[in-house]
């Protein structure tokens, strides 16, 4: 076999407000390895200021991974323990090898076109008047569950939001998300959490920032919401210190994004944590590419979580890979009759 990789820097269509400042492109990696049955195509999905392996030597890392590609992904995998970007892509490329297609990673029902998987409709942070239009399109286009990130401009304008939709539509009617990216101090935060908690929030991710377990577990324990850990879970490599961190904050759900946390391998050591500490969980893409997001999309089918999973679009950008991926009525769906066009 041999491998080599490229860099690809996604533009946004419009920049996208997060509590870290405004994206206007998101840079993103794709290994290619060549064996004797075809091809297999793995994206790394790096994510400048908040992967735990955005380090100098990222490239250096990548290629390395080409020099010693006929390794056992398995040992491959374990060298790549504090680059879990670089992880998952080397795990997709494999499975996309194994593959009658390479971009049918996961044979399910789903794959094939004929089951949706039910996602929330993010609203992103902005000023009133956007977020305020933002919320309007993701209801008309369906969306039964909305996720708003919070903390980039005033709580109480944010909140005057929230406390709008509520106004029209109940907690039966949508399921209402938010996520506070660390954006509150363990002071402000309980107070928060219980005006959030009147609006009938389904749950808070990461209200106060990461590495603060002593803060995050007392709010875990008073919270009159669920609280999702996010964040906290980046740069955590050990099955040992994962144990530490879910039994010390006792989450109510985690939330996982493979190109953060080291793939499906990683993802997966993490739900069987949160299982034995009663945590709930769902998956949740990081900006990559239709190639990133079809892998996510795939696997987490087979999960067979009912929860509406946290996937992106892949409409955000206006370079995307062009791929079968479709959202409807609120469902990110395979549409089997259209096709990939992976040509960069």
């Amino acid at each position: 076999m041999k491998a080599s990789y490229k860099r690809h820097l996604l533009q946004f269509k419009q920049a996208s407000g997060t509590s870290r400042g405004v994206l206007r492109t998101k840079e993103t990696w794709f290994i290619q390895i060549e064996g004797t049955n075809g091809i297999g195509i793995g994206e790394c999905g790096l994510f400048r200021g908040l992967s735990i392996d955005d380090r100098p030597n990222y490239e250096e890392k990548l290629q390395w991974v080409c020099e010693n590609i006929n390794h056992e992904l398995s040992f491959l995998l374990n060298e790549l323990l504090e680059y879990p970007s670089i992880q998952f892509g080397v795990e997709q490329a494999f499975l996309s090898l194994q593959s009658t297609s390479p971009f049918q990673l996961f044979s399910s029902d789903f794959s094939n076109g004929k089951d949706v998987i039910p996602i929330n409709g993010l609203v992103w942070m902005g000023d009133k008047a956007f977020m305020q239009q933002q919320i309007k399109h993701k209801l008309a286009k369906g969306f039964t569950t909305i996720k708003m990130k919070i903390g980039a401009i005033d709580f109480e304008t944010e909140f005057a939001l929230l406390k709008a939709i509520r106004r029209e539509f109940t907690a039966k009617d949508i399921t209402l998300r938010v996520d506070a990216n660390g954006a509150f101090t363990p002071k402000e935060a309980l107070e928060k959490l219980h005006k959030l908690a009147a609006l009938d929030i389904h749950s808070i991710e990461q209200p106060i920032r990461q590495g603060q377990w002593q803060e995050m577990a007392l709010l875990c324990e008073q919270s009159p919401l669920p609280i999702a850990l996010d964040e906290e879970l980046i740069g955590i490599f050990s099955y040992a210190q994962k144990v530490n961190c879910i039994a010390t904050i006792r989450p109510q759900f985690i939330i996982l994004k493979p190109s953060l946390v080291g793939g499906f391998t990683g993802s997966k050591e993490w739900i069987s944590i949160a299982d034995q500490y009663r945590a709930g969980n769902w998956i949740t893409s990081a900006l990559e590419s239709n190639v990133g997001l079809n892998a996510i999309a795939q696997w987490t089918y087979t999960l067979k979580n009912p929860l509406p999973q946290g996937l992106g679009t892949g409409s955000l950008f206006t370079n995307n890979i062009s791929s079968p991926l479709e959202v409807t009525n609120g469902n990110l769906q395979y549409n089997s009759n259209a096709a990939w066009n992976f040509n960069l």
